[in-house]
């Protein structure tokens, strides 16, 4: 099978470019393994990541065939194709190969602060949650923070700063959590057009996410929360 790759070394002045390997893929071989041969068959400078190798880290994001996916769980042979394009995720800067910068991801899931806010001292035995709670937090749970969702997003393509899907997606996973507390303000720093009223809502998020975390609709649920909160606050101004 012929393999194109896009190349580009951020550290020389050159420009992108497909660089065409031949591989012949064993039977049920993902396109990581695939790549992982290439690598160390033909070609050592090739760069890419990966880790767990069981679509568990988030690592391995790219473009195979003009769809975002993770290489780890995309079998070759699923691809229906003689010939495998792949490039890095859209929407960010590449570094090496299919290398890119996450560092805007990691910015806006650090603006919402992505852990659990719980008020005074834990309790002894921890605190203890009931199952049909948790089963409304465990959607939002499963994310692996691969930015597949970031990448896909046409918000994220014209606006740097918007927070994104997975983003905004895990500040709704803690607003669930019947543990935390944090303040209404945490959700003020989301309302706004680089926040949950900048999404366009085309659910490309939902289509793309590799464990169907569907971070489109913990926008709409934190559309819904603020939308309440502003409301109480209104009611209680009332003389």
């Amino acid at each position: 099978m012929t393999f194109k790759i896009l190349r580009f070394d951020a550290q020389k002045d050159n420009r992108p470019y497909f660089q065409v390997y031949r591989h012949v893929p064993k039977p049920h071989e993902t396109v990581l393994e695939a790549l992982k041969d290439i690598r160390d068959q033909q070609d050592p400078s090739l760069s890419f990541r990966y880790s767990c190798r069981e679509a568990v880290c988030g690592s391995c994001g790219m473009v195979i065939n003009g769809r975002i996916c993770l290489a780890c769980r995309t079998q070759v042979g699923d691809l229906g194709a003689n010939e495998v394009v792949i490039e890095p995720l859209p929407n960010l800067e590449i570094q090496k190969d299919l290398i890119v910068d996450l560092k805007p991801f990691w910015d806006a899931y650090r603006k919402v602060e992505p852990f659990l806010q719980a008020p005074g001292d834990v309790p002894e035995k921890g605190h203890v949650v009931a199952e049909k709670d948790m089963e409304k937090v465990f959607q939002y749970i499963t994310c692996i923070l691969c930015a597949c969702c970031y990448s896909a997003c046409p918000v994220a393509t014209r606006d740097g700063r918007y927070v994104g899907p997975a983003a905004l997606a895990k500040l709704y996973r803690f607003t669930l959590d019947p543990r935390d507390r944090r303040p209404f303000s945490a959700l003020e720093r989301v309302d706004g057009p680089d926040g949950v009223w900048g999404c366009d809502t085309v659910f490309r998020c939902n289509d793309i996410c590799p464990k169907d975390v569907r971070p489109a609709d913990g926008i709409e649920g934190l559309r819904r929360k603020i939308i309440a909160g502003k409301t109480k606050r209104l009611f209680r101004r009332k003389p």
